[in-house]
Parts: C-alpha cells; sequence; structure tokens
C-alpha cells in the first residue's frame, strides 16, 4: 500500500473553491502546490487534474510527469513533462465549468522510476505506465463555479 503524500496549496484549501486567476476566466494559470511526505526514495513525481463532474465524464485538465522529487510545485510553472490534456493541448487548462459547482482533483504519485513517456502521452498513457511504480500518493480538491 502506497503512503500518503500531503498536497496544499497556498492559493486555496481543501474542498475550497479555486480563485478565477488559476481558472479559464482569469489568468489560467496553475497554482502553486506544496508536496509533502514524499519518499526518500522517489525518482519522479506525476501531476494530473481533472474533473470528474464534466457532463461527458472526467475531464482531463494538466498531465504532467517525470517531475523531480520536489517539495513545490510554483504557480506558473512547467515543473516536468506536459502531456496531453482533454483539451488537446500540452498546458495546464484552468478550470471551466459549462454550468454548475464542478470538483477538481489535483493527485500528486510518488514513482520509484522516470516514466519517459512521449509527450503525445495521455492520462491513460501515464496511469498504465506508473502502475507497479507508486511509491506514495495524495490529492488537493477544489471547486470552481463560473459566474
Amino acid at each position: 500500500m502506497a503512503t500518503k503524500i500531503s498536497v496544499t496549496s497556498t492559493a486555496f484549501t481543501e474542498g475550497q473553491s479555486i480563485p478565477r486567476k488559476y481558472t479559464c476566466d482569469g489568468d489560467n494559470v496553475n497554482p502553486p502546490l506544496t508536496i509533502e511526505n514524499v519518499p526518500a526514495e522517489t525518482k519522479s513525481l506525476v501531476l494530473i487534474v481533472d474533473d470528474p463532474d464534466a457532463p461527458g465524464g472526467t475531464w482531463d485538465h494538466w498531465v504532467v510527469w517525470d517531475i523531480p522529487a520536489v517539495t513545490e510545485i510554483l504557480e506558473n510553472s512547467v515543473p516536468g513533462t506536459q502531456g496531453m490534456n482533454d483539451s488537446e493541448r500540452q498546458r495546464y487548462s484552468g478550470p471551466c465549468p459549462p454550468s454548475g459547482t464542478h470538483r477538481y482533483f489535483f493527485k500528486v504519485y510518488a514513482l520509484d522510476t522516470l516514466l519517459g513517456l512521449d509527450p503525445s502521452s495521455t492520462k491513460r498513457d501515464v496511469e498504465e505506465a506508473m502502475k507497479g511504480h507508486i511509491l506514495a500518493q495524495g490529492q488537493l480538491i477544489g471547486t470552481y463555479s463560473r459566474e
């Protein structure tokens, strides 16, 4: 069983609203994240941001792998190799729900390996490549609704 990583942000707290700056209604940049309890033997981190409340099923907003074993991901940064999100872009795509309030999961995984995947890879490719390599994981959930 993987141990638990603590994922927090100075921009919002667990279950609270994500500030407009980090959404399609603002600057559309990634929020800063603090990552704690990363195992010493970690070779890389994976960050997946998705919205399970999207009308057509879970929407992938950001897929990043081969992130060094850091304790923070800075605002408006590219911490590792970015894969394809559901907007068919290789970048952060902030919350932009069509209606109602959606939940956004910022999921961090500590791996015992580098994935070395092609940047055209999707969340599904990354999740498949991570199997058997997850040392620890954690998440931060924020919400957003458009005005």
